[in-house]
This record gives C-alpha cells, structure tokens and sequence, in this order.
C-alpha cells in the first residue's frame, strides 16, 4: 500500500507537489508559496493551459524550479459541491499524473481534515498495483510512488480521520488481490486458508469441508463442485467487535473460484475471466477484513 504520512504545511524543496484548485476559489498558502517560490511560473502555466479548476482536469507543469520536479494541478470543479467522492477522484488523478515519481507531497492546507483525508484514500487507491507475475514490463514503464506526504493545516486531525480509511483501503486491496489471483493458484483450499488469515484481526473464520456440507445437506454447493478436481469448501466469518447491542449485518458471497459450467455453454472467447465468479465472496473477504 503506498506509504501516505500527514505533515505539515511546509513547502517541499524537492519532488512532484499536488496542488487542488477549485473554480473560482482563493489560492491556499502553499500554492501561493509555489508560485513565489518560481517567479510566478506555476500561475502562468495554468493560464497558458487556460485550466481553471474544472472537475476532472489537470495541469502538469514540469521542472518549474524551486527544487521542484513537477507541479500537478488538480480540479475539484466548483467548492461548493466537494464531497468525499469527488476527493477522492481528485485523490486518484493526482496519483496518475505523477507518473515515476517516487516521493510527492499533497498541498492539502486548503481542505478540511476530512478532506484531506480523502483525497489521501483517492491516491492510495490510485496506486494499487497486482503485478505479481508480470514479467515483461520495462523498468521505465513502472510507476514507481511509494511515499505521499500529505500537507494538512491540521495533521493530527487529519491523520485520525484517515485511520479508518486506511483500513477500507486494505480491505479494497485484499478484494482485488483475490479477485486478480489466477484460478490455478486461488482454488478453494488456498481461498479458505487466506480467509484464515484474518483470524489475526480477531475475525472468527471457520472453514468446512466436503463432509461438513453433507452433513448440513448443502448439496447445490456439492453438486457444483464435482466439475472439479479441487473439493469446495464453505467459510463462515464473525466479528463482534461491535458488541452485543445492534442486530447482525450478514453479507453473503458466491466463491466459485472458477465458473467450469460456463465452458460449455457460454463463448470462448475471454473464458479465462470466469475466475472473478469468485468477487462476491472477495468482496466479502475484504469487507471483514476493513
């Protein structure tokens, strides 16, 4: 996961810095401190690029000097309609444009606490990668961030809002590593015992096996499963770290590491994704694991 740290607001002299610009909003002090820092040349290069805060746009100003590798402005469209979508949208485009950066610093003195919180999650997000067997691509192809400095006029506060959303972020990340996992190596016994890894979390995990479901008279499971070599497995995950007082939220995944029966009847062409027939009980995963 990329490294996000909440400092604060203090000019970086080195490295990409992310400055958001809202229409027709104030500058925030670390942008004004950019511009000054190189003679005005992040405010013309906006104009010359006519961009004006527009929602989704950007503007990438390389080498602008002051020790600066690149500036990236970043649109939130119109202040009055921010809300922690669009932040992190905002959150996400920023880490796009920083390209092979490896350190960046997200000008965030103008955001509230929350705020900067979510743009923190958006580029986080942004930055998942799952290239665990990619063997072809160029060293010079390859993002490389791994570490966002995220400068909030109030760092604490920020930092505490973003606790919870690094543990959504963890658990996004978890979805999408099952769910990228070829079936050859995510079959329903190391499905099963990666769900048991979240016992660390304090999450109860029970895992059952082909007798188990016979004996509880599953047989549509079973009967699925015979198109494999692989036997099935069922898991039932708890937390109650909530405590006693609020009735049960139960979320329910189908986990067919591989939809074998859609050979038959369905084209064969990208037959291969048949393995997200498993990103319900992914998602699940992931969501116990937040």
């Amino acid at each position: 996961m990329l490294d996000v740290a909440f400092t604060g607001p203090s000019l970086p002299s080195s490295g990409a810095l992310v400055i958001f610009v809202a229409e027709d909003a104030r500058p925030s002090g670390l942008w004004q401190q950019a511009d000054e820092q190189t003679g005005g040349l992040v405010t013309r290069a906006m104009e010359a690029a006519e961009f004006k805060g527009g929602k989704g746009k950007s503007c990438v100003i390389l080498a602008p000097g002051a020790g600066l590798s690149r500036v990236v402005a970043i649109g939130l469209g119109k202040a009055s309609e921010l809300d922690p979508r669009r932040l992190e949208e905002a959150g996400g485009h920023a880490a796009a444009a920083l390209g092979r950066e490896d350190n960046a610093a997200l000008a965030a003195d103008g955001l509230t606490a929350e705020q900067a919180a979510h743009a923190a999650l958006g580029a986080a997000l942004r930055a998942y990668r799952f290239d665990r067997y990619r063997t072809k691509e160029k060293p010079e192809d390859k993002p490389r961030l791994a570490r966002l400095s995220v400068l909030a006029a109030e760092p604490k506060q920020a930092e505490a809002a973003f606790a919870p959303l690094r543990a959504v972020a963890r658990g996004v990340f978890l979805s999408r590593d099952l769910v990228s996992e070829p079936p050859n190596v995510l079959n329903p016994a190391e499905m099963a015992e990666r769900c048991r890894s979240l016992r660390e979390l304090g999450v109860e995990v029970d895992v059952l096996g082909p007798q188990e479901m016979r004996r509880l008279g599953f047989g549509a499971l079973l009967g699925v499963s015979q198109g494999s070599a692989n036997e099935p497995r069922m898991v039932v995950m708890r937390w109650n770290g909530a405590g006693g007082g609020g009735k049960p939220v139960a979320f329910i995944g189908k986990g067919v590491t591989f939809d074998t029966g859609g050979i038959s009847i369905k084209p064969a062409a990208g037959m291969e994704d048949m393995k997200w027939d498993m990103a319900g009980a992914g998602t699940v995963v992931g969501l116990m694991a937040a």
